[in-house]
């Protein structure tokens, strides 16, 4: 399977009011519950106030278009990253799925994946 790195460094937050976002900003996640406005979004594109951030995040993307039938696949990423004891912060779109690692992991990650078989690119 094929793992596309992420060239932008992102970071997690939260907003208030989702207005203060620019929506063009690519890639962005939002999460939107009664709770809270969560968002990732690149470090660069971040609005001066959020109730809490988290910097220094970066990305792996799983290539292509996942089918809903498919089991496992996040399941068997981030458990071969839990056996190193690298946390992670994953995401999902209707084609795919994302996995963060805090920057400081980055490279131990992409060098378990590829031990583990996958191509990262």
């Amino acid at each position: 399977m094929e793992l596309v790195v992420m060239p932008e460094e992102l970071s997690v937050f939260q907003v208030a009011d989702l207005a203060m976002l620019d929506l063009s900003v690519r890639p962005l996640f939002l999460g939107v519950t009664d709770e809270e406005n969560s968002v990732v979004a690149p470090t660069d594109s971040v609005p001066a106030e959020t109730i809490q951030r988290a910097d220094d995040w970066r990305g792996f993307k799983i290539a292509g278009v996942l089918d809903f039938a498919l089991v496992g696949i996040l399941a068997k990423i981030t458990g071969i990253l839990a056996e190193k004891e690298i946390s992670v912060f994953a995401l999902s779109t209707y084609n795919t799925d994302y996995v963060l690692v805090k920057a400081a992991s980055f490279k131990a990650a992409m060098d378990t994946l590829s031990a583990a078989g996958y191509e990262v690119k």
